[in-house]
């Protein structure tokens, strides 16, 4: 697995050399432009299909839904910024930053539904209205909201690199001392010495205390792993706040036709192609991380390495997002 990893870290490095010196991104943004046209007329052709009633023409716009979002994601975008970044700062399961992919993409759909009835039906609002809203306040608000989890990223990672409890000092401090005492309080009861974990005493694991053979302080990999709830929603909500206009375009054109149902479920058909993209950039970065990253910064001093890690890529969040909160103001 280890092995895979690292070949893995070589060709997301060899991707990055190619994207940023190569002229790489300007080339896949010039196709991904190109696909998002090809599928908007498509869009449009499998829209008066189903209003003509055709067979097939429902899973046929689903499809090329899809697609849009798929090239859509391609290029340039927040939410690979936010997820790659997030997946190399913090040592997260590949599994979880996947579905923290896939719902941030869902979410996106769900406020392009929700911005695009409650225009319609509470404010009367049209597509200029808000594609206005979407771009003059939407837009510029997901992309600070993306620069301040990467500046929290960057003080979670400072906090490794001072001396100290760290970001987690006060839980783990008080976890610490609660364990110590449990432990004790169970020695004084059942008699039990320091050995009784392991075969005449020894204790490998340097985090586990030798004088009760328990650990007082969390370890590395406990330290960098994500549990918290507050996490996955600083990290959904600071992408979902800038819909799709191509999701916007689609329900607009849709409720005008009088399809509904086939614009909300073309919206998700969008998102689940964007997540597609999103994805396969979770499973890179994670991979990035445990493949490389993790090899350089492996020894006595690997917490604050990490945090350095941590606080570089928090910092190459913050200032990506930062440029587009200038470039949408």
């Amino acid at each position: 697995m280890r092995r895979v990893l690292l070949i893995l870290a070589l060709c997301v490095g060899a991707c990055l050399v190619w994207l940023w010196g190569f002229g790489g991104a300007d080339r896949v943004a010039a196709v991904a432009a190109e696909g998002q046209r090809e599928a908007q007329s498509a869009m449009a052709q499998g829209l008066r299909a189903l209003r003509a009633g055709e067979p097939g023409a429902f899973m046929a716009l689903m499809a090329v839904c899809f697609g849009y979002g798929f090239f859509h994601a391609a290029g340039p975008g927040h939410g690979k910024i936010l997820i790659g970044g997030y997946g190399v700062a913090r040592r997260v399961p590949m599994m979880r930053l996947s579905v923290l992919a896939v719902a941030s993409s869902l979410a996106q759909a769900v406020t392009a539904v929700a911005l695009v009835y409650g225009g319609l039906w509470i404010l009367g609002w049209g597509r200029v209205e808000m594609q206005g809203v979407t771009e003059q306040w939407l837009a510029p608000l997901s992309y600070a909201a993306i620069a301040a989890v990467g500046l929290w990223l960057v003080w979670r990672g400072l906090r490794k690199l001072l001396p100290g409890p760290g970001p987690d000092g006060d839980r783990a401090r008080d976890r610490r001392i609660h364990d110590h005492h449990t432990h004790a309080h169970a020695h004084d009861h059942h008699g039990q010495g320091p050995d009784h974990h392991a075969p005449g005493g020894h204790i490998d694991d340097p985090a586990v205390c030798a004088s009760c053979g328990h650990a007082h302080a969390p370890s590395l990999e406990q330290v960098e792993s994500v549990r918290s709830l507050r996490d996955a929603l600083a990290v959904v909500g600071a992408v979902a706040l800038r819909p799709c206009t191509g999701a916007l375009f689609l329900l607009i054109l849709t409720w005008q036709l009088g399809l509904p149902r086939a614009g909300i479920a073309g919206t998700f058909a969008m998102a689940l192609g964007t997540a597609s993209v999103t994805v396969a950039v979770a499973v890179a970065s994670v991979g990035f991380r445990e493949g490389a990253i993790m090899r350089l910064v492996s020894g006595p001093g690997g917490l604050r390495a990490v945090g350095a890690v941590e606080a570089g890529a928090g910092l190459v969040i913050a200032l990506l997002a930062g440029q587009m909160v200038l470039r949408a103001l």
